[in-house]
This record gives structure tokens, C-alpha cells and sequence, in this order.
């Protein structure tokens, strides 16, 4: 299908993607106060549609499926999600520029509610410069992100191009192992001009930090205590912001509830501080273990406590300020 054919047909699904009415707000935990009085910013939408591409990280069950703004807005409908932010997908290398010229295109659309994009872009190419430069002059460009090997990551060339990506006021999304936590604390230090935005809660395994009262679905994959400290000194870098996001995914099957995932939440949230923590929903990839609504509510739930002031920079202040939507 070619691109062009692809936009129009998503354009026209996305013009039932509208702000919810005040009649369907939902109350919050904490407050008489409804989720319409503060509006929510999901930094971290995917979408994709199979007759474009195979995934190769998908599965069950969301391998058979096209996830698009359709579908998207009835995973949100009444919860007040005003703008989203598309992330890229690792899409196949020969697709990238396809990817990046569609969100990009999707966001000149103001039916879509996508306010921005992060494109796939490594900084250990020979190219990744010259790669970005295309799209670097559209406001709607917010940043890069990448995988592979550590090596490459934290090599000096990649070092040098993250710099750079600073310097075009372009942000790094850091998708990375969680044993790679410690070395990133140096690499965050030696870009302090690149604001970093640390994915998932540093990719946690929720099931590490699990109360002690509750029987674990399987075993860690890897020690709390070290994730804690590598966590901590992140948060203590001021070019870093921790998305809120991502945990649910890793323990597919598995009834989830608040109580299961304050310990990691809070952990951020504390590491972090109010103002350097975002909400994002990883749809369609939470669907490997709850809805994206559940999702949302669930994380309501586990910061009913703090203040309103708090879970609105949460859920939206910090994302508006942080990417200047």
C-alpha cells in the first residue's frame, strides 16, 4: 500500500478522535474532582497496520491485529486523553523514513490528536546525522530512539551524535536493558545539553519489587536492590525524565493490580520528583497484559494519594512543558 493511500484512509478513522464531553469524566480517587480537569498527554502511542510490515517483537495478542487511531480511541473513550505523542515501532530499516513521514504527517492533522513524534534513529550510524537533518526542521520532530548493542550505544561515536542531538533541541528516549541503568548515569552526564527520557521506568520488572507478602508468578529477572540504586542515580541527574509506562507488559497473564505495581511507580516517582515524570500508555504493548484503560486507572489508583497538582503534572504539565506541545 503505498504511503500516501495509507494517510488518507487513516486521516478519515482519526476524525472520530475528539475530546471527551465533561457528562463522561471519571471521578477521581483522591478528589471530587473530575479526570476533565486534568486532561491527559500519552507520550508513548505506537501504531502500525500488517499490510505495511511485520513486526518481529510482537506476539500474541497483538501479532494478528492492525492498531491504529481507531482503534486507539476507543481503548481512551471518556478518560480525557487530549494528545498523544507517536513512538516508533523498529519498524524495518527500508521503512524508517516511511514510519517517520507518516507520524509526521499524522500529526499536521489536527483530528488525530498527535502532537508529536520520536523516530528511529541510531547514534551509532555513520548516517544518524544526516538521517535527522531530514526531519529536524518540523516542530513536530521531539526526538530519537534506538536499539541494538550495548557497545555500539555507548560508543563515542554515539556519545558525540546525542550531544549533537541536544544541541538541535531534539531529545534521546533511552530504551534500555535494565542492567545498563549504572552506565547510562555516564552518559546522561557527559550530555548535560540532551534532555534524556528514560522509557518504562527503566525498563522495571515489576515482579522484582512485588510486597513480600504476595507470591510471585515467576522468578526476578534481576536483583531489586541494584535497579533501585541505578534508578536513584539517574533521578539525580536533572537531563533525565522517566516515563511512567511499560511495566505491565512484562508479566503477561497475570492479574495485575495496584498493589503489585505501586512499589516500582513509587520508586520513580520518588527518584524522579513531581516534575520530571510523564505518563505513557504503550498501546497497543500493554495489551500483553491488561487494556490500556486498565492501565490508566490502575496508575490513578496508586497515586489517589498524592495531590491533584502532583498527578496533573503527571498525567499532563510535565509532557506539555517537557516536549512543548
Amino acid at each position: 500500500m503505498k504511503r500516501r493511500k495509507f494517510i488518507q484512509q487513516t486521516s478519515h478513522l482519526v476524525a472520530g478522535l475528539a475530546i471527551a464531553p465533561v457528562s463522561q469524566g471519571i471521578v477521581s480517587c483522591s478528589s471530587t474532582k473530575t479526570t476533565q480537569e486534568y486532561p491527559i498527554i500519552d507520550t508513548h502511542q505506537h501504531l502500525w497496520d500488517r499490510s505495511i510490515a511485520k513486526l518481529k517483537w510482537t506476539g500474541p495478542p497483538i501479532d494478528k491485529g492492525d492498531f491504529l487511531i481507531p482503534e486507539y480511541r476507543k481503548e481512551v473513550d471518556g478518560l480525557n486523553v487530549i494528545k498523544t505523542l507517536y513512538m516508533e515501532v523498529d519498524i524495518p530499516a527500508e521503512l524508517r523514513d516511511y514510519e517517520a513521514q507518516f507520524s509526521l504527517d499524522l500529526c499536521a492533522d489536527p483530528t488525530s490528536k498527535m502532537v508529536g513524534t520520536v523516530i528511529y534513529g541510531h547514534p551509532g550510524d555513520d548516517d544518524f546525522r544526516s538521517y535527522i537533518l531530514k526531519y529536524s526542521s518540523n516542530p513536530h520532530l521531539k526526538g530519537v530512539r534506538c536499539r541494538g548493542k550495548k557497545e555500539k550505544l555507548f560508543s563515542e561515536k554515539a556519545l558525540s551524535n546525542i550531544q549533537w542531538l541536544g544541541d538541535q533541541g531534539l531529545r534521546f528516549d533511552l530504551g534500555v536493558n535494565p542492567t545498563w541503568l549504572g552506565d547510562c548515569v555516564e552518559m546522561v552526564k557527559n550530555c548535560p545539553n540532551t534532555t534524556f527520557i528514560l522509557n518504562h521506568c527503566g525498563t522495571a520488572d515489576p515482579v522484582a519489587l512485588f510486597p513480600e507478602d504476595i507470591e510471585k508468578p515467576r522468578a526476578p529477572k534481576y536483583g531489586a536492590q541494584i535497579w533501585k540504586e541505578d534508578m536513584s542515580n539517574l533521578g539525580a541527574q536533572s537531563n533525565v525524565v522517566c516515563k511512567i509506562s511499560g511495566i505491565v507488559a512484562h508479566v503477561p497473564g497475570y492479574n495485575l493490580e495496584a498493589k503489585h505495581l505501586a512499589p516500582t511507580i513509587d520508586h520513580c516517582l520518588v527518584s524522579f520528583g513531581e516534575d520530571r515524570v510523564i505518563f505513557a500508555g504503550d498501546w497497543p504493548t500493554c495489551l500483553f497484559n491488561m487494556p490500556l484503560r486498565q492501565w490508566i486507572l490502575t496508575l490513578k489508583e496508586i497515586v489517589k494519594f498524592r495531590t491533584f497538582k502532583e498527578q496533573k503534572k503527571l498525567f499532563h504539565d510535565n509532557a506539555e512543558r517537557i516536549y512543548q506541545v
